[in-house]
């Protein structure tokens, strides 16, 4: 597996383009397109729900660097968010990921995660798993089944994390995901 420690926007958006170009994931004659919002929350208004807004939440491995120091180090426990509409034959979906500090030099930068492509693609499978329940009215595939086998590793760092300061970051998925009416 790589050991990507750099944000790359490009990996997600080549990789979301060829799960639904190549592989055909939603083969359902929309147009679909993946964007980044780096304030988003996973909070839905009223007003948005109205406008068929859902969140996933997905928790991934993956590596960071500090700008600060470049000191590297990785987490199995990295919240990627995504909100998601179809509406009149587009679909959008937005994701943010979620950031961490450096515990080494105590920046209070948070600096974004790199990942692997494995892990891009499976959190693009599940996102695309709820997109296909929630928009389509298919079986998710991955109902019942854990985020993303989140390896047991040292004890989260509820402090260096950018969605625990936020409140986001909850011990399981279901209590981050706004996606079922």
């Amino acid at each position: 597996m790589s050991r990507a420690t750099d944000w790359v926007p490009a990996l997600w958006l080549d990789t979301f383009s060829e799960l639904l170009n190549e592989d055909n994931e939603l083969d359902y004659g929309d147009q679909w397109t993946l964007n980044f919002n780096y304030r988003q929350t996973n909070t839905v208004t009223n007003e948005e729900r109205k406008r068929g807004w859902k969140v996933f939440c997905h928790y991934t491995h993956a590596n960071f660097r500090c700008g600060s120091c470049s000191k590297t180090w990785p987490s199995a426990r990295v919240l990627v968010l995504f909100r998601y509409r179809l509406q009149k034959n587009r679909g959008t979906a937005v994701m943010r990921p979620f950031g961490q500090t450096c515990r080494s030099c105590e920046s209070d930068e948070f600096e974004l995660p790199g990942f692997s492509l494995e892990e891009v693609k499976h959190a693009l499978l599940r996102l695309f798993s709820k997109i296909k329940k929630n928009c389509y009215g298919e079986a998710d595939e991955y109902e019942g089944v854990g985020s993303s086998d989140i390896k047991k590793t040292k004890p989260h760092e509820k402090t260096l994390c950018e969605a625990c300061k936020m409140g986001i970051c909850a011990q399981d998925e279901e209590s981050c995901s706004q996606d079922d009416d």
